[in-house]
Order: structure tokens, then sequence, then C-alpha cells
């Protein structure tokens, strides 16, 4: 029974991690884009998520379904100044 619990147990942390990446591959960073305050995190301008001064800032960046940061008006895959 115990051969069981741990079997299931490491199959189950092993299809997450697999989702988990999966999951994240997945996305792309996207430029120009974040609200005010709406940033995913760190640019050279600020330190932490949230902390956008403006909207549409060129180095802040949010997370997004990859492929559709070039279909977003103003959307780059690289930082802008």
């Amino acid at each position: 029974m115990k051969n069981a619990v741990l079997v299931a147990s490491t199959l189950v942390a092993a299809i997450s991690l697999a989702t988990m990446a999966t999951a994240q591959a997945a996305d792309e960073k996207c430029y120009g884009v974040a609200k005010a305050g709406k940033n995913d995190c760190q640019t050279a301008t600020h330190s932490c998520a949230g902390t956008a001064a403006k909207d549409a800032q060129g180095d802040s960046w949010i997370y997004v379904p990859a492929g559709t940061c070039a279909k977003i008006n103003g959307g780059s895959l690289t930082p802008r100044a």
C-alpha cells in the first residue's frame, strides 16, 4: 500500500511539473501594453511587479499567450525606450 501511494504521489508531482513547464512555454513577454501599476515584473526603470508609472510604458511588460503580442496595438516582443 505504501509503495502505491509513493508511486501515485510521484506521478502526480511529475505531471504537475510538466503542466507548469508547458504553461510557461506557452506565454511570451509583451512590452508596451501594460497599464500603469499592472506590469508583471521588474524593468530598468522600476524594481517590482505592479510599479509601472504610466500606461503603455515601453519597457514594462505582461505575459500574454504566445503569438498574441504581435496582434496587440503597441505590443512588442522587445523593450522600447
